[in-house]
């Protein structure tokens, strides 16, 4: 007995001066497999997602940086006046004002937000122009405007016909009563990993339409509609905001995340959250609608809603698809 712990002692001495004397020998001691990160990858919710991650996947699929690739990728939406819920086109609030949120978070914790911005259809570069150059981190109503008008954006008037329409008619009843899954009160959210394993997100809506004014939802709140750590993996939400508000919702995800979570059964954990607060205040939620998309530092995702009818688009090497979501009701 004496004389076996003598030998594993003495062997155990001899590999500990072998690693000391060369450390890469060490691998050849106990090989372990790497496995292989999906990089590029972008993801987006709902159907324009697709368009909006061919977009992206211009400047992924270069080499380029995650941050400039959400920003653009995003913009194709809010370009789009037949896009109801995005910038330019967006739907007013009840007073017939088209207002604007949005957020952008890179790999470094830079953090830049605009809120009820009006008059200029790209909130997401306003939004990064005052993570970049402003020692702030959110701008929101005249204020915002006025910052953007500084930096060279051009004022223009948001309310196309399509939606002036709209909300004529609605002042018929003016009944505020959100559709789950209509178009009406969703976001985009981009979230992506570049080649150089660096995160970054972006989030941007006209929020509720017919909604009170000043009334700003989650996507333009950092740790709600979007949250990036670039250790660990990056989440966006779309839906009813206030709900994802209530939670703190992306970075509950991303928590999960950190916890060892993987980012489809993070997401279903943030939805049970929420799912439960809805309850405990005695709300029925077949009204309303919440759902997540993540992605962890490996290129792996994962999504899930509070009920059917969410979708997300994911781009990587292998094409750009647009897949259902999983739900919990």
């Amino acid at each position: 007995m004496k004389s076996n712990r003598r030998n594993f002692i003495k062997k155990a001495g001899i590999l500990s001066a072998v690693f000391a004397l060369n450390p890469i020998k060490a691998e050849e001691f106990f090989p372990q497999k790497k496995s292989k990160i999906n990089k590029p990858i972008v993801l987006s919710t709902w159907d324009f997602g697709i368009r909006a991650n061919q977009e992206a996947w211009k400047t992924l699929s270069k080499g380029g940086r995650a941050l400039d690739a959400v920003e653009k990728g995003v913009r194709i939406c809010e370009d789009d006046p037949k896009e109801r819920s995005v910038g330019f086109g967006g739907r007013p609030d009840r007073d017939g004002k088209v207002t604007l949120d949005a957020c952008i978070m890179d790999e470094n914790a830079n953090i830049g937000s605009v809120a009820c911005l009006e008059f200029i259809k790209n909130p997401i570069s306003v939004a990064r122009a005052v993570m970049e150059k402003t020692p702030h981190v959110m701008l929101v109503g005249d204020g915002a405007l006025q910052f953007a008008l500084s930096e060279g954006f051009k004022k223009e008037n948001l309310l196309v016909p399509d939606s002036e329409k709209e909300w004529k008619e609605w002042l018929k009843t003016s009944e505020y009563k959100p559709v789950v899954n209509i178009e009406n009160h969703d976001t985009i959210g981009m979230i992506a990993l570049d080649e150089k394993g660096n995160l970054s997100g972006a989030c941007t809506t006209s929020g509720m339409a017919f909604k009170m004014h000043g009334r700003v939802g989650d996507s333009p709140i950092i740790g709600a509609g979007l949250y990036v750590d670039n250790e660990i993996g990056a989440a966006t939400a779309t839906g009813h905001g206030e709900e994802v508000i209530r939670t703190c919702g992306t970075h509950l995800v991303v928590e999960m995340m950190r916890q060892g979570k993987t980012p489809q059964q993070a997401c279903e954990e943030a939805v049970r959250r929420i799912y439960k607060f809805i309850i405990q205040r005695g709300k029925n939620p077949k009204d309303l609608q919440i759902g997540f998309i993540a992605l962890n530092k490996n290129g792996d995702s994962g999504a899930y809603c509070l009920q059917s009818g969410f979708n997300y688009a994911v781009h990587d090497q292998s094409g750009n698809k647009l897949i259902t979501s999983k739900n919990l009701i």
